[in-house]
C-alpha cells in the first residue's frame, strides 16, 4: 500500500524500516481528523486508520494488550529519537499492519484498478500496474492464505489475500474499469460499491438479453456492411468497429420506463447516426436507402435541407415489454459538441411540458461523444458545469464516448494532457465507466448501473466506450497514411458480431444455426427493402420523407400584419400596481425601493413609463393570459445595468420575492436564471428550450452585446438556419445590449451586421426598438403570431433612464408595435430626411431642437429583417418636397445595417441614400472617451448638412 504523503512525509509500508522514519505528531494529527471527519483524509490514510482500529478490536478479544481508546496509532510505534512510546507486542502490531494493508488493497484497487483494467480491444497483453503488485501493496507470497475482515467491501466478512485480490482484479480490472473515489460523498461511492462489487461487475445475464444483444450488434453490423457494398464511396460516417452502443442504447430503451423514464433526448455528432436512425428510432430502411439515391429528391418547399448524417428524428417505440419509450435524437449540425446545450435545454423543456420539474426522472438527456472532441471541445467543460445548477439542470445526463483512440488523424497524445479523454467529467465528480467495447455484456450492464445512478441521484454518468473505427473518418479516407500501425491491428482484429457470436455458441446458448439465421434475416430484410426501393424510384413514385416529429410541422409564412398587442386599462393598471406591491414583513433595498414608488408615480401620473416597466407589463399581460416567461443569462435578474429588479431580495435574509409570481389572476409561470458565465452553452440551452416549448417567451440576454459573439457557432448553425436545414422552428428572444456610449470597442456594438448577414428567406427577425412600448408590443407579438420565428433584439444601455425614452400609457393600450416610425413631430415642409434606428434617434432629435431645425423629418426604423418596404414608402411620400434622405448611424460604415438596408432603400425610394456615420473600421468603436464625443457630435452635424 502507498500513502500519499508529501515529500517529507514519503515512504511505503513495506519497507521494513518504515516505522522508524514515521513522524508521530504527523500520525497524531492526521488520526484526530480522521475521527472528526474520516472522508476529509486521502483513501490511504483512511485505509491505515480502519486497519489499525479493526486490530485494536481483534487484540482486545484475544487478551491482548493495547492502549486506551484515547491513545493514536503513533503510540503503537517503537521508540524513536526524541520520544517514547509504549508499544503493542510485536504480534498485535504485525496484524495491525497486515490488517491496514489489507483495507488498503481494496481502497488501492477502488482508486486505480481502472488503469490496469483489460478495456482496450485491441491491446492483446494489458500491463499491470506496478502499483497493485502484492509487493507494493504490503505482502507476501507466503500471506496470500491469511484472513483479515474486509471492513465495508462485501458488507464486511473474512477473506483471504488470495480471494480479495481475485474478486477485485474481476471487478476493477476486467473489461469495465471504474473512476469514482473522486466522488465526495460518501453514499453515492457505497451505492455504485454495492453494485459492482457483489457480482464483480460481471453481471448474470438471461439467454434472452443475451441473444437480443447478438440480435441489435447483428443487425447494426449488417447495416453498414449493406451500405459499404451498395453504395461505395458515399460518405456515411460508419458505425463499424463501435456496434457495440447500439446493444447499450437498447438497452436504455428496455430498462428505462422499469426505474420511471419515458422520454429521452439524444444528441450525438455524425458517427453511427444512421445506424441510430434506423437501430433504435427506426428510421426505415427504405427511406435511409433512398436518401443514398442519385434519383433522391428531398422535399425542400420549405427550406434547404441537410445532409443524411446531420438530421434529427423522433420515434414513439415500443420495447419487448410493450411499453412507450419516446425518443428525440436532435439535429445538428458538423460542429463537434455544439448539439449538447441544445440537448439539455430540450431535455429541461420536455420535463416542464410532463410536469417533471422535480424529480425529472421522465426525460432522460443522452450525449453521444466521440473521445477527441470530449477533451477538447470548452463547450463540453460547459454543459458539464449546467449539472447542478438550478435553471438548467436536467437531473443528471448519460454521456457515452465512442472512442476510437483517435481523433479524424491525430493521436491522443497530440490531443490531449490527461491520461483519459474523459478526465474533463472529474470537475463535476461523475463516476466514469471505462468499458472494452468488445465486451458487449459489460457494456449493457455499465449502461443499467448508469441509468439507475441517474435515477437515484440526479447526477450525470460518463460510459467511455474503448472501440476502433474500421475505416476512416469517413468513407473515403485513408487512414493508414497517418496510422499504419493502429491500422494494421484494426485490420487483423475481429468484429464484436464475429467474438460475442462465438462466445454464446461455445457457452451454448445459441447454435451456430441459430446465429446465421438471425444474420440472414437481417441482410434478406435489408435486400428486400432495397429493391422495393430501387422499384419505386424507376416507376417516378414519390416517396414520403418521415417527418421530425409534431414540432416540426410547417408553419405559415413571415407576413406584415398588425397583431393585437394592445392591452386594456385596467388591465394594465392592475399589472402596473402588482409590479410594484411589496409584502409588509419584507425588507426590500431603500433604493429600490424609491425606484418603486417613482415609477407608480409616473404611471399614475401618465408622465412616462420606463424601458424596464413596461419589460415587466408586456411579462405579466403574458403570464395573465396564460402564458410562460423565462429569462436566461449573466446576471440577468438584477440587469446588468441595475434596471430590470426582476427578484427582490430581502435586505436582511436574502430571502427573494418575485411580484410577478405573486400578481392576482396570472395563470403562466416566470422563470429568471443568473446563469454560469457562458454565452455558447446557454444560449444553445435556451434555443432549445425554446424547440419544444412553444408556450413560454424564452428569452436570452447577453451581458453587453458584444459578447454574443461567444456563441456564434449556436447563432449560425441553429438559430439562422434551424427552420431551413431542420424544418425546426424557434421563437427565441436575443436581447443584446448595444448603443455606443464611449465605453470603447468591447462594449459597444452587439454586431448588428453579422445578424444582418445571415437574413434570407425570412428566417430571423432583428429589430432596434426605441421606445419602451415598442418593446412591449414586439415582445407580445413574439407570442401572439401563428408562427414562431427567432427574435434578434438591439437593446438599449443608456436609453434605459434616458427621460426621453419613456411611454404614455396610451401607447401600450392604442396602439401596437411598428416596423417604422413616422416623425413624431414632423415639420410642417420637410427639405430633408434623416432615416436612423435606435439611440442614435435621441441624439438627432436633441441636435434638431437645439439648433430650431424645422425642415428635416426623423424616421426611424425599428425592425431590420424582414424589411417592410412598403410602410417606408407610405412614409417617404408625406415628404415628397424632401430634396435629401440621409441614413445615418453610430456603427463604422462596414458595420451596422448600412450595406445591409441600402439594396432596399434603392429599391424603395425613388432618390438615392446619403451616409452619415462613422468611417469603416476594424474595431467596433474608439476606446477614448473625447475621440467618442468627437466621431459623434460629427455624425450628427453631417446628418443635417450633408448633400
Amino acid at each position: 500500500m502507498i500513502i500519499n504523503w508529501s515529500s517529507n512525509e514519503a515512504s511505503t509500508m513495506s519497507n521494513p524500516t518504515f516505522a522508524n522514519r514515521w513522524n508521530a505528531d504527523l500520525i497524531d494529527e492526521r488520526y484526530a481528523q480522521w475521527q472528526e471527519s474520516p472522508d476529509s483524509l486521502d483513501a490511504t490514510w483512511r485505509a491505515f486508520f480502519e486497519g489499525f482500529e479493526l486490530a485494536s478490536e481483534h487484540a482486545t478479544s484475544n487478551g491482548g494488550s493495547v492502549p486506551s481508546s484515547s491513545t493514536s496509532p503513533a503510540a503503537t510505534l517503537p521508540p524513536n529519537k526524541g520520544y517514547t512510546r509504549n508499544p503493542l507486542p510485536t504480534e498485535d502490531r504485525d496484524l495491525a499492519m497486515k490488517q491496514a494493508r489489507f483495507t488498503g488493497a481494496i481502497y488501492a484497487y477502488r482508486s486505480i484498478g481502472h488503469t490496469q483494467a483489460a478495456i482496450n480491444p485491441l491491446s492483446k497483453e494489458f500491463v499491470p500496474n506496478p502499483r497493485l503488485s502484492l509487493e507494493r501493496l504490503g505482502f507476501s507470497q507466503d500471506d496470500q492464505e491469511e484472513n483479515f475482515w474486509s471492513g465495508n467491501y462485501m458488507d464486511g466478512q473474512e477473506l483471504s489475500v488470495r480471494e480479495l485480490l481475485d474478486r477485485l482484479k474481476q471487478t476493477y480490472c476486467g473489461s469495465i474499469g471504474v473512476e469514482y473515489l473522486h466522488i465526495q460523498e460518501t453514499h453515492l461511492r457505497r451505492w455504485l460499491q454495492a453494485k459492482m462489487e457483489p457480482s464483480c461487475n460481471h453481471p448474470d445475464l438471461p439467454d434472452a438479453k443475451k441473444k437480443r444483444i447478438l440480435d441489435r450488434i447483428i443487425k447494426a453490423e449488417e447495416f453498414e456492411q449493406f451500405l459499404h457494398s451498395h453504395f461505395p464511396g458515399q460518405k456515411r460516417f460508419g458505425l463499424q468497429g463501435g456496434e457495440t452502443i447500439i446493444a447499450a442504447l437498447d438497452g436504455l430503451l428496455e430498462h428505462g420506463p422499469s426505474v420511471g423514464v419515458s422520454e429521452y433526448v439524444l444528441g450525438m455528432a455524425h458517427r453511427g447516426r444512421l445506424n441510430v436512425l434506423s437501430s433504435i428510432l427506426r428510421k426505415s430502411f427504405a427511406y435511409i436507402f433512398h436518401e443514398f439515391s442519385p434519383n433522391y429528391q428531398p422535399d425542400t418547399t420549405f427550406g434547404d435541407g441537410d445532409v443524411k448524417y446531420h438530421l434529427g428524428f423522433e420515434g414513439e417505440l415500443l420495447n419487448t415489454k410493450e411499453e412507450l419509450v419516446k425518443v428525440h435524437l436532435a439535429a445538428n449540425p458538423s460542429h463537434l459538441e455544439a448539439v449538447n446545450p441544445v440537448v439539455e435545454g430540450r431535455a429541461r423543456a420536455l420535463q416542464r411540458l410532463l410536469d417533471d420539474t422535480e424529480k425529472r426522472n421522465k426525460v432522460v438527456p443522452i450525449l453521444i461523444h466521440g473521445d477527441a472532441a470530449f477533451a477538447g471541445q470548452g463547450i463540453v467543460a460547459e454543459v458539464l458545469n449546467f449539472s447542478q445548477l438550478p435553471g438548467y439542470s436536467t437531473g443528471g445526463t448519460i454521456h457515452f464516448i465512442i472512442n476510437n483512440q483517435i481523433g479524424f488523424t491525430t493521436d491522443p497524445t497530440e490531443a490531449r494532457s490527461s491520461r483519459y479523454c474523459t478526465d474533463v467529467a472529474k470537475m463535476i465528480e461523475a463516476p466514469i465507466f471505462h468499458v472494452n467495447g468488445d465486451d458487449p455484456e459489460a457494456m449493457l450492464h455499465a449502461t443499467e448501473m448508469a441509468l439507475e445512478f441517474r435515477q437515484e441521484f440526479g447526477r450525470d454518468v460518463v460510459i467511455d466506450m474503448y472501440c476502433y473505427r474500421r475505416l476512416g473518418h469517413n468513407e473515403s479516407d485513408e487512414p493508414a497514411f497517418t496510422q499504419p500501425n493502429l491500422y494494421k491491428s484494426i485490420k487483423n482484429h475481429p468484429t464484436v458480431v464475429d467474438l460475442y457470436q462465438r462466445k454464446l455458441i461455445d457457452e451454448g446458448t445459441l447454435t451456430a444455426d441459430e446465429v446465421k439465421a438471425v444474420k440472414d434475416r437481417w441482410q434478406g430484410g435489408m435486400k428486400k427493402f432495397f429493391e422495393e426501393t430501387k422499384a419505386r424510384e424507376e416507376a417516378g413514385e414519390t416517396i414520403i420523407e418521415p417527418r421530425d416529429g409534431p414540432v416540426a410541422n410547417y408553419q405559415p409564412a413571415y407576413a406584415f400584419k398588425d397583431i393585437e398587442t394592445q392591452i386594456p386599462r385596467d388591465k394594465l393598471d392592475h399589472l402596473a400596481h402588482g409590479l410594484v406591491r411589496i409584502p409588509e414583513d419584507f425588507n426590500v433595498n431603500p433604493k429600490i425601493k424609491r425606484q418603486l414608488a417613482t415609477k407608480l408615480k409616473k404611471y399614475e401620473s401618465d408622465s412616462g413609463i420606463d424601458w424596464s416597466f413596461a419589460e415587466s407589463l408586456a411579462w405579466g399581460g403574458l403570464m395573465m393570459e396564460g402564458i410562460d416567461v423565462r429569462l436566461s443569462g449573466q446576471d440577468v435578474a438584477r440587469g446588468t445595468f441595475s434596471q430590470r429588479h426582476a427578484v427582490f431580495y430581502d435586505a436582511k435574509t436574502r430571502e427573494k420575492h418575485l411580484p410577478l409570481l405573486e400578481m392576482e389572476g396570472r395563470t403562466g409561470k416566470l422563470c429568471v436564471h443568473n446563469s454560469c458565465l457562458s454565452e455558447v452553452a446557454v444560449l444553445g440551452f435556451d434555443y432549445g428550450y425554446s424547440l419544444d416549448y412553444h408556450n413560454m417567451l424564452c428569452m436570452w440576454e447577453a451581458q453587453f452585446g458584444d459578447f454574443v459573439n461567444g456563441a456564434q457557432v449556436i447563432i449560425d448553425q441553429f438559430i439562422s438556419c434551424s427552420e431551413s436545414k431542420w424544418t425546426r422552428v424557434s421563437g427565441l428572444v436575443m436581447l443584446l445590449p448595444h448603443g455606443y456610449e464611449g465605453q470603447g470597442p468591447e462594449h459597444s456594438s452587439a454586431r448588428l451586421e453579422r445578424f444582418l448577414q445571415l437574413c434570407a428567406e425570412d428566417n430571423i427577425q432583428v429589430a432596434n426598438c426605441s421606445t419602451p412600448a415598442q418593446y412591449f408590443h414586439i415582445l407580445r407579438r413574439q407570442m401572439h403570431r401563428d408562427f414562431r420565428k427567432p427574435l434578434i433584439l438591439m437593446t438599449p444601455k443608456s436609453l434605459l433612464r434616458h427621460k426621453e425614452c419613456v411611454s404614455s400609457i396610451s401607447d401600450f393600450t392604442d396602439t401596437g408595435f411598428s416596423s417604422i416610425l413616422a416623425d413624431v413631430e414632423p415639420p410642417k415642409k420637410a427639405n430633408r430626411v434623416i432615416l436612423c434606428s435606435g439611440k442614435v434617434y435621441y441624439d438627432l432629435l436633441a441636435y434638431r431642437r437645439e439648433n430650431s431645425i424645422t425642415d428635416t423629418a426623423i424616421v426611424r426604423i425599428e425592425q431590420f429583417y424582414p424589411f417592410n418596404s412598403e410602410r417606408l414608402k407610405k412614409i417617404i411620400n408625406k415628404y415628397q418636397g424632401a430634396e435629401t434622405i440621409v441614413w445615418c448611424q453610430e456603427e463604422s460604415k462596414n458595420m451596422g445595417a448600412w450595406s445591409f438596408l441600402k439594396p432596399y432603400f434603392d429599391e424603395a425610394l425613388d432618390s438615392g441614400v446619403l451616409y452619415a456615420g462613422r468611417t469603416a473600421s476594424a474595431s467596433p468603436a474608439v476606446g477614448n472617451l473625447h475621440t467618442h464625443t468627437v466621431e459623434q457630435n460629427e455624425l450628427i452635424q453631417d446628418a443635417f448638412t450633408q448633400n
